[in-house]
């Protein structure tokens, strides 16, 4: 198979500022760049997860998601941790509300869910 690993994912904003706060300083990602692209008047932050980059899109006006989180396209986007309830209580300690945690019984691990400024929801999963 020629593909690897997951490179990026890339998600819209609506406002970037205050998602910006949320990903670099509540979630602690490192930021890899940073760009305002005068072309298309957005901003483009490329944050490091692990091995994967997370991109954030600054768009003015972008539309709603039709559903959550059924609607065609991203579902969420899942982090792994290794201790949930560390995971948890470190959100938590941020003001970031999380949902009770649960046992996927598929994977056979905890899971939670959170969501960031844009309602976009975001999985912790051991």
């Amino acid at each position: 198979m020629l593909l690897n690993t997951v490179h990026h994912v890339a998600i819209i904003v609506s406002d970037y500022e205050k998602s910006r706060e949320f990903y670099v300083e509540k979630l602690e990602l490192p930021i890899i760049r940073e760009n305002y692209r005068e072309a298309r008047d957005d901003y483009k932050l490329d944050l490091q997860v692990g091995d994967t980059e997370l991109e954030i899109f600054g768009v003015n006006n972008p539309p709603e998601r039709v559903t959550n989180p059924e609607a065609r396209g991203l579902r969420h986007l899942a982090f792994k941790v290794d201790d949930i309830e560390v995971a948890v209580k470190w959100l938590n300690d941020k003001g970031i509300e999380t949902e009770p945690i649960r046992f996927d019984e598929y994977t056979q691990k905890r899971m939670t869910f959170f969501r960031d400024p844009d309602d976009l929801p975001l999985e912790l999963h051991e």
